[in-house]
């Protein structure tokens, strides 16, 4: 009678970093740092449509670039229990911009006095529409370019980039109830630019 055949149990490869959330993806790329990739590609589309919508095209390379060095030298420090990376590479990212601002600040009078962009026609999701609705470019640029830094930072990140005020709080490491503050402040400097109209009024119903 012949023996019966023995199979070998298959070893379970491991799993892909595209089903693992983003604290998981880093705790991998600990061990095993050339994981660290599979972020990289994940996010810097959205980093890059951030950067490049704020300073334009010619900077926006080396900050991106630099966002995920920089993220990928501080891994070891993320904390593993926030399971989406945003808001840190959005703070990355937003401390680099800040070495620009006088480019940026360019940038917004230039559309204030021309009304062209050249990044609108390129990156016209949901975020930037929204932002843009119902006031016209050139008065909206003008007011944005007169916001204080901080202003500025917390209106992109809850408009343009749709993060929540805990997220944006998050990226700028301020609390919550201080980017409530701040966009309350933005809101009514807006307003007031802009004839009573507030762009940010459609993004501020989801936001807590």
């Amino acid at each position: 009678m012949p023996e019966p055949s023995v199979t070998t149990p298959r070893r379970r490869s491991p799993e892909s970093p595209e089903d693992l959330d983003d604290a998981s993806v880093i705790a991998w790329s600990r061990r095993e740092p050339e994981r660290f990739e599979s972020l990289f590609q994940r996010h810097a589309p959205t980093i890059m449509r951030y950067v490049v919508r704020r300073l334009g095209t010619e900077p926006a390379d080396d900050i991106v670039a630099e966002t995920f060095l920089v993220a990928f030298r501080r891994r070891e420090s993320y904390d593993l229990a926030r399971t989406d990376a945003r808001p840190w590479l959005y703070g990355i990212a937003t401390n680099l911009v800040r070495r620009h601002r006088r480019s940026e600040v360019r940038q917004l009078r230039a559309l204030a006095r021309t009304g062209v962009d050249p990044v609108t026609e390129s990156f016209t999701e949901a975020a930037d529409t929204r932002l843009s609705a119902d006031a016209a470019r050139r008065p909206l640029a003008a007011a944005i370019a007169r916001l204080p830094a901080a202003q500025r930072d917390v209106l992109l990140l809850v408009s343009w980039e749709g993060l929540t005020y805990d997220e944006a709080g998050r990226a700028l490491g301020v609390p919550p109830g201080t980017v409530r503050s701040r966009m309350n402040r933005v809101r009514n400097k807006l307003r007031a630019a802009l004839g009573g109209v507030d762009p940010t009024a459609m993004t501020e119903e989801s936001k807590g």
